[in-house]
């Protein structure tokens, strides 16, 4: 690359959208600075440590490994010598409501659980994987990497999405082939992990449960917080430069319709060729862009319009004590199913109930408690702010209540032993995090917002701008991120070499 081809590049976000951006940036010979709101990179994958606890405060679980080894490659690194990463087995362990558990691991363990359910299930459960293993092919590993820019390249694949049934939901596909209430439960959930309710996402996204079947569950040793430490570190080595504390307010752009610059709140301008958005999608439109440079069906009312996902409630709790017979990730599901997520994401009501997300990173890593301790955190779906509801006044109530249950049901002595806890609110989203409305997961992975139907990872508006994360193709999930990273620096690759930029 000549040095008439060497760009400015600005990166706004630091979560692993960005920083995975940044390094491929960084690592093709472009000058990259990258801008983080926040006082640590990460975003929704940060950290806290108190009294000897650590705590990771979002994303767990990586799959499939090969993303994160292909993007240290990319920069001529082995991953290995930066973070470890290790299998987790099981997978997840299901608690249901009827006082019965399912260990979820490797396809020999998952028939010998299935028996116990429904022999006749074993059958479907074969059938299923049969089933969701081309639509993986097809939805994975030739989508996730391809640009969706216009109706037609979105056209081509209906009659696979007919072929597939892409029009049916992910609960619907499962029930196709399983009958017992409680595996359809077991083997519909994944969604929730994107920011989808089972009972809408579109069937594609049953390719969740062949990734993690194919691929397997991993941990980065020590925390997600070690995989962003080691993704900063390749990026400073690499040359790059980042500034925390440092929100972008607005990116300015010429009468052109091109980048020039970002600015910051605190007055600090950064001049840009190229500039790639990790922030939220909507905010990144909304308030960091002029209006006047979009054309009309991509004004405020798209943004607005859309359907966006649920919020989380986050529990942080240490505790003194062990549970040495606990998983490294469970689920402990509610009474309802469906008519919660019918809570959740339609009529945007907080209710008595819930399921959550049980995460014991101890059961791997023991040294991120003190001795004798776990560290644990539960991540609770919830409706986003749309629900109108004060978390600053109910917080203290919802998070007793999540700790009481756990306490009851598969944490015995947890409330009498609790050293640390702290919450993170759907609100805390919204002001912490620039998520609009509180989304969890930006955008809702429905039909009408997948492929062409999703914010492309390319402005259509304004020229030099991209946009990596949740919000853009291919959507949400470490995975999706840092898919997303691949497939947007490609593309500024093809737009230098056409002179484009």
């Amino acid at each position: 690359m000549s040095e008439h081809d060497e760009k400015q590049v600005i990166v706004i976000g630091g979560g692993l959208g960005g920083l995975a951006a940044a390094i491929r940036m960084q690592s093709a010979g472009h000058s990259v600075i990258l801008l983080e709101k926040r006082k640590q990179l990460g975003g929704r994958a940060g950290v806290f440590t108190e009294k000897g606890y650590t705590f990771d405060t979002g994303p767990t679980i990586i799959t499939p490994p090969f993303l994160i080894n292909e993007l240290f490659e990319f920069a001529g690194k082995d991953v290995a010598n930066y973070v470890e990463l290790v299998r987790v087995s099981p997978k997840y362990r299901l608690y249901f409501s009827d006082g019965t558990s399912m260990d979820y691991g490797s396809y020999n363990d998952n028939i010998g659980q299935i028996e116990k359910f429904n022999q006749e299930d074993v059958k479907g459960y074969e059938k299923f994987l049969k089933a969701i293993k081309p639509i993986y092919e097809l939805g994975f590993e030739k989508l996730g990497s391809m640009p969706f820019e216009t109706i037609w390249s979105m056209a081509k694949l209906a009659p696979a999405g007919i072929r597939y049934r892409a029009y049916r939901s992910v609960y619907g596909m499962v029930s196709a082939y399983l009958k017992d209430h409680r595996l359809r439960i077991a083997l519909s959930f994944n969604p929730l992990f994107i920011g989808g309710n089972p009972f809408t996402a579109t069937s594609i996204y049953t390719l969740i449960t062949y990734i993690e079947e194919k691929h397997g569950v991993w941990w980065a040793r020590g925390g997600t917080h070690k995989l962003v430490e080691a993704m900063e570190r390749l990026f400073v080595e690499l040359g790059g430069e980042y500034h925390l504390d440092s929100e972008v307010d607005q990116i300015a752009v010429s009468d052109s319709n091109r980048v020039k610059s970002v600015s910051t709140v605190d007055d600090r301008s950064y001049d840009a060729n190229i500039v790639i958005s990790n922030a939220d999608v909507a905010n990144t439109y909304m308030k960091l862009v002029d209006k006047k440079v979009f054309r009309k069906k991509n004004g405020d009312g798209l943004y607005r319009r859309a359907k966006y996902s649920m919020s989380l409630f986050m529990t942080y709790f240490g505790v003194e004590k062990q549970y040495p017979d606990m998983a490294h990730h469970s689920i402990v599901f509610g009474p309802r199913y469906k008519e919660l997520l019918d809570d959740i994401f339609k009529k945007k009501v907080v209710p008595d109930d819930f399921s959550t997300y049980l995460h014991i990173p101890t059961r791997t890593d023991p040294e991120l408690a003190p001795p004798g301790c776990e560290t644990m955190y539960a991540c609770t779906p919830v409706a986003n702010l749309d629900s109108g509801t004060d978390w600053e006044s109910k917080k203290e109530e919802f998070s007793n209540h999540i700790l009481n249950t756990l306490d009851k049901r598969v944490l015995p002595g947890l409330v009498d032993n609790l050293a640390v806890k702290k919450t993170f609110t759907p609100a805390d989203y919204e002001t912490k995090l620039n998520s609009y409305k509180g989304a969890g997961f930006q955008l809702q992975p429905i039909l009408m917002q997948s492929g062409f139907f999703r914010p492309h990872n390319r402005s259509q508006d304004v020229k030099g701008l991209y946009l990596v994360g949740a919000g853009t193709h291919p959507g949400a999930g470490v995975p999706s991120v840092i898919m997303s990273a691949d497939l947007t620096t490609q593309m500024i690759f093809d737009d230098i070499e056409k002179g484009v930029l």
